[in-house]
């Protein structure tokens, strides 16, 4: 589990741009269903199709597989929204760093993590705060 956690996030990290044309009809009809109207920017990563968009003011991306099930969704969010033994972790083992940005994942199953970005780094941590681990921006 902690491993498709890891390779999740890693999709989102570094996810190459994609032309529109070149995303399936039912990954594109599942994002439109998901998130009418909202203008997209495409990435993919591996076999996983992620859209990048802004809802509501805020930085959000999707991904998909290719059958177009939707596998997880990373809004951004405040400093102030992370738990506060995400902030304890980074000021422990990052002593005068600042997190430069912030994200709620929410896996389809309803799992949610936050990714805190520190020094060109994405920290991975699991609803409570837990640290569960760094990948390589």
């Amino acid at each position: 589990m902690l491993f498709a956690l890891v390779a999740a996030i890693g999709i989102s990290a570094s996810a190459q741009k994609i032309n529109a044309s070149k995303v399936p009809a039912a990954v594109k009809a599942a994002c439109e269903k998901q998130f009418p109207g909202t203008k997209v920017k495409w990435g993919m990563e591996a076999d996983k199709y992620e859209a990048s968009f802004t809802q509501n003011g805020k930085e959000m991306s999707a991904v998909f597989d290719a059958a177009g099930k939707m596998l997880e969704t990373e809004v951004e969010i405040k400093l102030s929204d992370l738990p506060a033994a995400v902030i304890s972790y980074v000021k422990a083992h990052y002593a005068a760093t600042k997190i430069t940005e912030a994200a709620k994942i929410t896996k389809s199953s309803g799992e949610v993590n936050y990714e805190a970005e520190v020094k060109g780094k994405d920290l991975l941590f699991d609803a409570k705060g837990n640290f569960l681990s760094e990948e390589k921006d």
